[in-house]
């Protein structure tokens, strides 16, 4: 069986999405749910790690309102923008989903399985 850590918000359909498609496809799923147990900066690194994205931009929500009222934009040093998702966790894009060193973002939710090759 194979063990995937979600990133999820229960609140957002694309996360109960690739919750279900995770678990109908057999995958033993462990949820995160980053907005109670937030996430640290090491964390955060080790995630952007996995995913493989160049910049942080790129597994970030900048359409959320926090995004605007913290002064960011998608020009934002790097530091600036990890710093302002360890603040605000709400700005992770989501879902994500882990399987050892690798991660991927569940837009669409079908993405996920990926992580089952």
């Amino acid at each position: 069986m194979v063990d995937i850590t979600l990133w999820h918000n229960p609140r957002c359909s694309k996360s109960r999405e690739a919750l279900r498609l995770l678990t109908e496809a057999g995958a033993s799923v462990t949820e995160r749910r980053y907005l109670v147990d937030a996430p640290t900066r090491a964390e955060i690194d080790a995630l952007r790690a996995a995913l493989g994205v160049p910049a942080p931009i790129d597994m970030m929500r900048p359409k959320e309102a926090e995004f605007r009222d913290m002064g960011l934009s998608r020009d934002s040093d790097a530091d600036t923008l990890l710093n302002a998702i360890v603040a605000c966790p709400k700005l992770i894009e989501r879902p994500i989903a882990v399987r050892g060193a690798r991660a991927v973002i569940g837009r669409p939710p079908e993405d996920v399985l990926a992580l089952l090759d």
